[in-house]
């Protein structure tokens, strides 16, 4: 299989024995060489010295007073906040551990940081992948979503494509399109990925240009459960099955998750017994049921019982799955 997700920089991290993801000198430099680090025009000598000199040793030693000496106020704040998140990386052995610190520490990291982790550690999951929904379910790790509701089906396009294309004049938001002129599915089978045609994912992953369809029942949704088993077993060594489903039985109801701020929200509104408004139901777009291979892993007072999952889009369509969810609220005895 070709490479697929450059601007993950995968290729400049190393694997261990183990199958964690070792961080480099080249890994290191791609942040150097982000545009807010960027010498320009008008970068004071200092500056330009010091992009020169992380550029050939990435993990050089700087000094509060080498920041300071910057002529520029954003770039004295932006190598601030870049030189703490690297040595926040070297200060642990993988980018797994890395990552996994971030919410358990009080620290501050730019988003696109912890984003950018979740698509490295992502694609390191995806090495041996051959189905193109699987890969497709994987984006919602680190991309943010817009989900369009259909003739009940729920589509999920990548946020950033489904801005970009309504900016210049392309085709716009997939669902909107397909909205307005009530087209069948079939119709975009080169948009809306299905078993049949999950290859054609391939040759334009590096667009993020595809839809997936997540209503129970449908190849998409088996895709995203897929991602989730790898996910927990990667970092918390333990065994599960994830099974999309419909609705959480109340007699099976001990422990949920909400893979974001909205079904986190409403979730815990009604496992409490509160009230949450029909419209607000209807942003529900994913339920899971979880269920260990080993109930031993688990907390005493909820061994053997079912792990609930639940996925919301906001009221303008816009989802944000939070990965790191599965890493902190799962029941286990001994967390990652």
């Amino acid at each position: 299989m070709n490479d697929f997700w450059p601007d993950s920089d995968y290729s400049c991290l190393v694997r261990t024995p183990e199958g964690r993801l070792r961080v480099t000198d080249a890994y290191l430099r791609r942040y150097f060489e982000r545009p807010e680090l960027l010498p320009v025009a008008d970068s004071c000598p200092a500056e330009r010295a010091l992009h020169a000199a992380l550029l050939a040793e990435p993990q050089r030693p700087v000094s509060s007073r080498d920041v300071a000496a910057l002529a520029d106020a954003d770039a004295r704040d932006n190598y601030a906040v870049m030189l703490r998140f690297r040595d926040r990386l070297l200060a642990h052995d993988t980018l797994e551990a890395c990552y996994a610190t971030l919410f358990r520490d009080d620290v501050s990291v730019p988003p696109d940081f912890v984003h950018h982790l979740a698509h490295a550690i992502v694609r390191g999951l995806l090495e041996a992948e051959e189905n193109g929904l699987v890969a497709r379910a994987a984006e919602l790790f680190f991309r943010a979503q817009k989900v369009t509701v259909v003739e009940g089906q729920v589509m999920m396009a990548d946020a950033e494509t489904v801005e970009r294309r309504a900016a210049d004049g392309g085709l716009g938001a997939i669902g909107r399109l397909l909205r307005e002129v009530q087209a069948p599915l079939r119709a975009a089978e080169l948009d809306v990925l299905d078993a049949a045609h999950h290859a054609e994912y391939w040759p334009r992953a590096d667009r993020y240009d595809t839809v997936l369809a997540v209503n129970p029942g449908q190849p998409g949704a088996r895709a995203l459960a897929t991602m989730i088993e790898r996910w927990i077993a990667h970092f918390h060594g333990v065994a599960c099955t994830v099974e999309p489903i419909r609705e959480i039985p109340d007699e099976d109801w001990r422990w949920h998750v909400g893979l974001d701020a909205e079904a986190t929200l409403m979730l815990n509104t009604l496992y409490e017994g509160g009230t949450v408004e029909d419209e607000q139901m209807r942003r529900i777009v994913g339920l899971f049921r979880l269920e260990f291979a080993n109930r031993a892993v688990m907390r005493p007072e909820v061994a053997g019982a079912p792990v609930f999952l639940g996925l919301a889009m906001r009221e303008d369509g816009g989802l944000r799955l939070k990965p790191q969810n599965l890493l902190m609220n799962l029941p286990l005895a001994r967390p990652a």
